[in-house]
């Protein structure tokens, strides 16, 4: 059995790796004296399809000046971005020379807590190509705040990573794409995080025919209820949902009546636990649909129709 999952594990890296890039940037910094130098940075992507898309992080090529992709075969290539969104932290770049084997893509809704996963990249841009690293599925249910009010929701991982894993792939045991690595925490050990692929490649794919995300816009700010803030509030110790904080002046939320003080628990039925649950609520709506937001106000459950708005850029 052993040597069995040994040859499952050396078959899915080099499947995989196969379609991992490092990503180079560079970018012009500081003021006289160093007038004329320019930063650098490293990461990682993935072959996205063979039209020389590359799928990546944002924050990796976020504000580059200049890109440059290696690939397995030892090509190095000058690459553009095509577009970036900074909420999922997902961006596409473009190479034009050469064919390119895209990845293989999983499906991240049918992970499950402790399967096993390799992160595949090039940390700390070391020298030799992409490197592995193994670990599982840590959890299922955790999301990232990166501005007030929102949620990513990302998978979290033990495999380990460092700077410059960014915008590698998180792999299952198959060697297909589940995640993109996108995160750590520096004050914690062993934790990483991940973009699930699902949602990463719905971005690249609007990202790749418009340049852009457009999403469908609610209104308000909120935090996740937790016990503690339940306790403060006032609320039911079994609460789940986002607590809202605020309601933006002439939003559709407030237009609708949504309150600060509103626990939204739900979005057209699908249950809402916190703000990732918002957030992937929301994204599989279109601008201008009405959809249904339940929530607890005053100890009663009431429903709202809100006509969903553009959230503006």
């Amino acid at each position: 059995m052993i040597p069995a999952l040994q040859e499952a594990y050396i078959k899915a890296v080099e499947k995989a790796a196969a379609s991992v890039v490092n990503i180079g940037s560079s970018q012009s910094w500081g003021g006289p004296p160093w007038r004329g130098s320019s930063r650098r940075g490293v990461g990682s992507g993935v072959v996205f399809d063979a039209q020389g898309h590359v799928l990546t992080n944002q924050h990796v090529v976020d504000e580059a000046e200049s890109l440059l992709v290696t690939f397995p075969d030892g090509r190095v290539l000058q690459a553009s971005v095509v577009g970036g969104d900074e909420e999922t932290d997902v961006a596409i770049l473009k190479v034009e020379d050469g064919t390119f084997p895209p990845a293989e893509f999983g499906d991240s809704d049918a992970l499950r807590v402790g399967q096993p996963v390799l992160a595949i990249g090039n940390p700390l841009g070391l020298a030799g190509g992409p490197t592995v690293t193994s670990g599982v599925v840590s959890s299922l249910r955790r999301s990232l705040r990166r501005h007030y009010g929102d949620g990513l929701k990302v998978i979290q991982t033990d495999a380990a990573v460092n700077p410059g894993n960014s915008g590698g792939p998180l792999v299952d045991i198959e060697g297909r794409v589940v995640a993109i690595t996108a995160a750590t925490m520096p004050w914690a050990e062993g934790i990483g995080f991940a973009i699930p692929i699902n949602a990463a490649r719905e971005i690249a794919t609007e990202l790749i025919h418009h340049g852009r995300v457009q999403r469908a816009y609610l209104g308000i700010s909120g935090y996740d209820v937790t016990r503690r803030l339940a306790q403060y509030y006032g609320l039911p110790s079994s609460a789940r949902g986002v607590f809202v904080t605020a309601v933006t002046a002439g939003s559709p939320a407030e237009v609708a009546g949504v309150r600060v003080g509103d626990v939204i628990t739900s979005v057209d039925g699908k249950a809402v636990e916190g703000l990732g649950d918002l957030v992937e609520a929301l994204a599989g709506q279109k601008v201008g649909e009405n959809v249904r937001v339940e929530v607890e106000r005053a100890g009663r459950r009431e429903t709202v129709n809100v006509g969903l708005g553009v959230r503006p850029f």
